[in-house]
């Protein structure tokens, strides 16, 4: 054997021992920093109650968080820092998934950096405090912009006194009794899941613990406790009304909060070391992408005149209450959601200081055509999340656009859906 051939044997040899020695998969160079990202967002929420809305990650985290506090100047500049590592990391050394995770960490930096600097005492526009929080600008009307949807509205329940008495004391007779509550919303959330199902594959042990609660200023809420678990929780301070059992059944459950954070979980967190996915910071643009698509799912999930079939046909037997006035009932809260958008104006108005509580309550009335003490508790919402409430509206709107996009196929936008709330999904994304 000559000298040659031993040489070109020798070097081969290097590279199959190379190969052999290399890792299976090289790490991201995301993956360190989005481990501080996670660490960071547990340390901040412990300045804040409320800030962590989901913490699914290795529990040594949170003790950590817990057991080394930090002040809002020494978070900024960890956020300030992070920021910063994050920006150098070049999108042309990265794969395209990888890009986005990018970018969705880049998002969420910027509303922690708002957050905090609204926990130090800065006071931004309702505006600038929306967009820095959730990744997107409202753009708000003037209440008289509403005033021909109350015109509308009022051939639809006609009579005497204020309007908002009338249209209140109507949807008031589809009250679920509290006796039946439980098994409305049972048929309710396993009829979202079934439709839910027929698109999307679901982890074999899903699950969710229905309470009933008071004292709340919502009217729903999922706790997501990881390993696909939820818990879901329904606010009985008020009456429930007929329609809330789907509504909820399907912005709580399927395909909404439940769903949306399985998928990040399983597909994302798990799936793919994903860790910034264990953690949910309620003020950040996962919150519009979460609240739109939730509501959205409910017209997906019951898309035309199927939700009318399956209350009329289900949900109104269990409730005990006769359908005769089911269609009108429902034409108005179709009509109804034009209104949506006089709640954000309001909302700003009374958290800038232009206008009282009361006013606001009463201008809730007017606008949302509700009870005084449902327009309370809808003030309540607006003074303890403040801007968050465009991600219910706004954020219904630019998913709806987005999906449907897809065209008029019930699959295609199931499909669409599925994507949305399992990847890295940005405000940005719904624009493109």
């Amino acid at each position: 054997m000559d000298v040659l051939m031993i040489r070109k044997m020798a070097a081969l040899a290097a590279v199959i021992l190379g190969l052999l020695a290399a890792p299976a998969q090289a790490k991201s160079p995301l993956d360190p920093l989005a481990e501080q990202y996670v660490r960071l967002s547990l340390a901040i929420g412990e300045n804040e109650e409320g800030y962590i809305d989901a913490y699914y990650g290795p529990a040594e985290w949170q003790s950590a968080a817990k057991a080394a506090p930090r002040d809002l100047p020494a978070l900024k500049a960890e956020v300030a820092a992070l920021t910063l590592a994050v920006t150098r990391i070049k999108p042309g050394w990265l794969v395209a998934e990888e890009k986005r995770r990018r970018l969705f960490l880049l998002a969420q930096l910027k509303a922690a950096e708002t957050r905090l600097r609204m926990m130090s005492g800065e006071k931004p526009s309702f505006e600038d405090e929306a967009e820095g929080l959730f990744g997107v600008r409202p753009v708000l009307k003037p209440l008289s912009a509403y005033d021909p949807v109350l015109k509308e509205i009022e051939a639809l329940v006609p009579g005497e006194g204020p309007l908002w008495q009338r249209v209140d004391a109507f949807n008031d007779r589809f009250i679920i009794p509290a006796d039946r509550l439980q098994a409305v919303m049972d048929a309710a959330i396993a009829e979202c899941r079934t439709r839910t199902m027929a698109h999307i594959a679901l982890p074999a042990n899903e699950r969710f613990t229905l309470e009933f609660v008071t004292g709340k200023s919502w009217s729903g809420y999922n706790w997501y406790k990881g390993n696909a678990t939820s818990l879901i929780q329904i606010n009985t301070d008020l009456p429930v009304r007929l329609s809330r059992a789907v509504d909820l059944g399907c912005h709580e459950g399927y395909p909404g909060h439940h769903v949306l954070n399985m998928l990040l979980e399983e597909r994302l967190s798990k799936a793919k070391g994903w860790v910034e996915f264990s953690v949910y910071p309620l003020y950040s643009p996962q919150s519009l992408i979460a609240e739109g698509s939730a509501n959205y799912g409910i017209e997906l999930a019951f898309p035309g005149d199927e939700r009318r079939a399956f209350e009329v046909g289900t949900l109104y037997p269990l409730a005990g209450l006769d359908p005769k006035d089911a269609d009108a009932y429902l034409a108005l809260l179709e009509a109804q959601k034009a209104l949506a958008g006089a709640r954000f104006t309001i909302a700003s108005e009374f958290l800038s200081g232009r206008i009282t509580k009361d006013q606001a309550i009463a201008l809730t009335q007017t606008y949302g055509l509700v009870s005084a003490k449902r327009a309370a508790q809808t003030v309540a919402f607006s003074e303890q999340y403040r801007s968050y409430v465009i991600n219910y509206g706004l954020g219904l709107d630019m998913v709806r656009a987005y999906v449907e996009g897809a065209g008029p196929d019930q699959a295609a936008r199931w499909k669409r859906m599925e994507a949305v709330i399992s990847e890295p999904t940005l405000p940005g994304d719904l624009l493109r």
